[in-house]
């Protein structure tokens, strides 16, 4: 996670999980991809989330995930810094690593408003260096259960919370976590 600056628009001061909107590249498939994510059968994760959180981890913290063997050749994301990443380390982006654990949608009220897909994925399939590019202060792994110690939004607490749910095998379930009338609810959703 890393901290966003205490001048940020939207949770300044916060730690946050890497993430952002689904870009246009995110739209083609990367060179030597393969699988699907983890999900219910009930709500099936369109591509692009899943290409979007691979992307926007590794921009963000300098990280890939994926499993040996070549990213392959291709026109699409020749030249781009996350291919060229996987093929330094030989690794391919494998979806099926990722596991689809919730959404969640800001408040009407909210200065940024997002609707977020969130992923988690096991960090024995990461390469790469820790590092930032700015957008993210104190970027650092920690604890899974941060307890009161680090500022955390509702959103993201919620989420850490379905994450280890998931981590645990105890909750298979997909949530979305958003907003009524200003007060958080969650919905179930398979």
């Amino acid at each position: 996670m890393g901290r966003r600056g205490s001048k940020a628009r939207f949770m300044p001061g916060r730690y946050v999980f890497p993430g952002g909107a689904v870009a246009a590249e995110d739209r083609r498939k990367l060179p030597g991809e393969s699988g699907q994510p983890i999900a219910p059968a009930a709500t099936p994760i369109a591509l692009p989330f899943a290409r979007a959180a691979l992307r926007e981890t590794f921009e963000e913290t300098g990280l890939i995930l994926g499993t040996p063997g070549e990213a392959g050749l291709g026109a699409a994301g020749e030249g781009d810094a996350l291919v060229a990443t996987y093929r330094r380390h030989s690794l391919h982006a494998e979806l099926s690593l990722l596991r689809f654990v919730g959404r969640a949608i800001t408040p009407a009220t909210s200065p940024v408003r997002f609707h977020a897909r969130f992923f988690l994925a096991d960090a024995r399939h990461l390469a790469g260096e820790l590092r930032g590019n700015g957008e993210l202060e104190d970027l650092r792994w920690l604890p899974a259960e941060p307890g009161d110690a680090e500022p955390l939004s509702d959103v993201t607490r919620f989420m850490l919370q379905q994450a280890l749910a998931h981590w645990r095998g105890a909750d298979e379930a997909v949530s979305l976590y958003h907003y009524v009338r200003r007060r958080p609810r969650v919905t179930r959703l398979g």
